[in-house]
């Protein structure tokens, strides 16, 4: 089977599995980081069929969905690419890509994997999570978890550790001081920062202007 027939098929595959998804985490989410990947890739010296998989595969089974476990998403693309005949190699840098994309990947210092197509892909994946798209994304999620918009009591916890940060159940504006505001300076292409800065400052604006009707200024 040839590359392209598999990325039509793994596009097929994607948006099967992934109906009916909370919609910060649908195939919109994966389509837009496939399209931010490519733009990235273009710049980058990177295997561009491992580029679209991973980015249409990265977050077929998210495990905030799944109860916390890890292994379902990677397990997930296996058996698909297997299906597909991908080879094993390939098959092993897509679940390297899955498992540690995730920005909680980065509280666990004892274990790691790099490449630049996970590069590439993270980016990708962080940009759709800043700037606009992010902002809609962060309060869709905090309605899907029945969050407070904000808790004047509850500050953002600036030192949480992995299973802190997997359980937490902060308001929603919370989530932009303890990862989101983040992101800027986490990038890893040259793409990926110019990008992410001009999406930085828009949430930084936003929040200004939250906290201004928050307290009644505006």
């Amino acid at each position: 089977m040839n590359k392209k027939q598999i990325i039509l098929n793994t596009i097929d595959f994607v948006k099967e599995t992934l109906e009916g998804a909370e919609g910060g985490h649908d195939w919109f989410h994966i389509e837009r980081v496939y399209k931010n990947a490519l733009l990235i890739a273009k710049d980058e010296k990177v295997d561009l069929f491992i580029v679209q998989l991973g980015a249409l595969l990265h977050d077929i089974a998210d495990a905030k969905f799944y109860d916390g476990d890890e292994s379902i998403g990677p397990k997930k693309a296996r058996e698909f690419l297997l299906s597909q005949q991908v080879e094993e190699e390939v098959i092993a840098h897509i679940e390297n890509i899955i498992l540690f994309i995730s920005y909680k990947s980065s509280f666990d210092h004892s274990k790691s994997f790099s490449s630049p197509e996970l590069n590439v892909i993270q980016d990708a994946d962080r940009l759709d999570a800043i700037g606009a798209i992010g902002i809609a994304r962060c309060f869709n999620y905090g309605g899907f978890k029945n969050r407070a918009l904000y808790d004047p009591e509850i500050e953002p916890n600036l030192e949480m550790t992995k299973e802190q940060y997997k359980k937490s159940n902060a308001p929603t504006i919370n989530h932009f001081y303890e990862k989101l505001l983040l992101l800027k300076d986490q990038m890893n292409t040259k793409t990926g920062e110019l990008l992410a800065k001009e999406r930085h400052g828009y949430m930084k604006g936003f929040l200004l202007q939250f906290f201004d009707e928050w307290s009644g200024v505006k």
